[in-house]
């Protein structure tokens, strides 16, 4: 019994080994190539997470597959699971509090460890609090469990999860399909530009005007006080009308802003049009009509399950093994290919979802970081991605035959499932719609202003 267990270990903490090196370099190639990284231990810490939340994926794969035992899979469920927790719940939180006090000069040296203490324990408040208006967990299971701990990291990393496949559901068509492309010709382009150099020149003459006004009745410094005096309250001869300059300024600096938006919008319409017109940008719009089907029929089925509380007691693939034979009439051993499908269907979610969240991550960290920030800000995204890959075990659980889900319920413990599951159709409802609106008014082309 031991040596398949210590075999097993070996094989994990290999691939934790493999998960970690690729989690170093993702952060030293990827996220700080254009830093100098200053605190070593901040690396560690999102490869540890990062390694910690692909485990969890790949005893995922192993469940379906059935490699390693059965007590060595759970016994690594537990053991990474109460890590990625640790992580998550204890030791993110107070290194990112720690970093944003001892970055603040005006606090005393001597005060940033009480401070950190004092913020961190706030956080464990509100994070046990956070529970309270739903339905999770009592306190009679225990209050340092495993069950307690995923049952309110759910909550936010299944929000996050829901805003962001929201999102991405409606983003996605609309960026990828040449139904949504303006089409934009060169002399609209060049007429729009034309306009803009003329504003500017507006802007630039009448700028100039109240500078040489400005030179040219400039006080004398031996003038008596008489003439200072009449100098403010009477307008000299010629003298231009200073307020009505400037509010003309403001109103075309005001169309200036709008025409130059306009016209950028229309650069990446053309930019889009060319990219549409290649072979990459023909199948991404094939897959933007796909994807555009799939967020219609998500947004009907989570408003039904909504309206209707229902959730589904069967995963896709069995269910849809099960129309083909019953009803298609396809003579098939549904466990064997339910196995096979489950395997490829989770896979492909396991890729797309780290590839989605890494990609995500990126963009977030270009946008915001700095020098100073930029290990505060490399913490709250390992904060991020461990609670978003703890909620996909507890979503992905549903995409999985019951067979393989047993070790899953068991190291989760008694969590309402179809909680999280009717959360996140709020959730992805609410986005998704939110998403639609904001992307109508934003492809509608700004009207632009040329009475001035």
């Amino acid at each position: 019994m031991e040596l398949p267990f210590m075999g097993d270990t070996l094989i994990v903490l290999v691939s934790q080994l493999i998960f970690f090196i690729g989690g170093w370099v993702f952060f030293v190639k990827q996220l700080f190539r254009n830093y100098e990284i200053r605190h070593v231990f901040v690396q560690l810490i999102f490869s540890s997470t990062l390694a910690l939340s692909l485990t969890m994926f790949e005893l995922i794969i192993f469940e379906i597959i059935g490699f390693l035992d059965s007590s060595s899979r759970y016994f690594h469920w537990r053991l990474g699971l109460t890590l990625l927790l640790i992580m998550v719940i204890a030791v993110i939180p107070y290194l990112i509090a720690y970093s944003c006090i001892s970055n603040v000069r005006i606090v005393p040296a001597k005060w940033v460890q009480p401070l950190t203490t004092l913020i961190w324990l706030c956080y464990l408040y509100g994070f046990w609090r956070i529970g309270d208006p739903f339905p999770l967990l009592s306190v009679s299971r225990g209050i340092f469990t495993i069950e307690q701990a995923v049952s309110r990291i759910g909550v936010v990393g299944v929000t996050v999860m829901a805003i962001l496949s929201g999102f991405g559901a409606v983003n996605y068509p609309y960026t990828s399909m040449s139904y949504f492309i303006r089409p934009v010709s060169q002399s609209d382009v060049v007429n729009l530009e034309r306009r803009l150099l003329q504003t500017m020149d507006m802007i630039l003459v009448k700028k100039k005007r109240i500078a040489l006004d400005r030179r040219r009745n400039k006080p004398n410094q031996k003038q008596s006080i008489w003439g200072m005096i009449s100098s403010v309250t009477q307008r000299p001869a010629g003298a231009e009308n200073i307020g009505q300059l400037r509010l003309e300024i403001s109103a075309l600096e005001e169309l200036s802003r709008q025409l130059f938006l306009e016209a950028h919008s229309m650069k990446n319409m053309q930019e889009r049009e060319r990219w549409a017109a290649t072979l990459q940008g023909k199948y991404f719009n094939v897959l933007g009509h796909f994807f555009s089907l799939y967020c219609l029929w998500k947004i009907f089925i989570c408003t039904i399950n909504i309206i209707f509380d229902r959730v589904g007691k069967k995963d896709p693939v069995t269910r849809g093994i099960e129309i083909a034979v019953h009803w298609c009439g396809f003579d098939m051993d549904i466990a064997f290919w339910s196995q096979h499908v489950s395997f490829l269907l989770v896979g492909c979610i396991v890729v797309t979802s780290i590839r989605g969240l890494l990609l995500t991550l990126t963009k977030f960290f270009y946008k915001i970081s700095s020098s100073k920030s930029s290990n505060i800000i490399v913490l709250v995204l390992a904060q991020i991605m461990g609670m978003y890959f703890c909620s996909s075990v507890l979503l992905m659980r549903m995409n999985m035959p019951a067979e393989y889900r047993v070790i899953i319920t068991e190291v989760l413990g008694g969590l309402h499932f179809n909680f999280y599951h009717r959360w996140f159709d709020v959730i992805f409802l609410v986005s998704a719609l939110a998403t639609i609106v904001v992307l109508y008014l934003l492809h509608k082309p700004p009207n632009v202003d040329t009475s001035m």
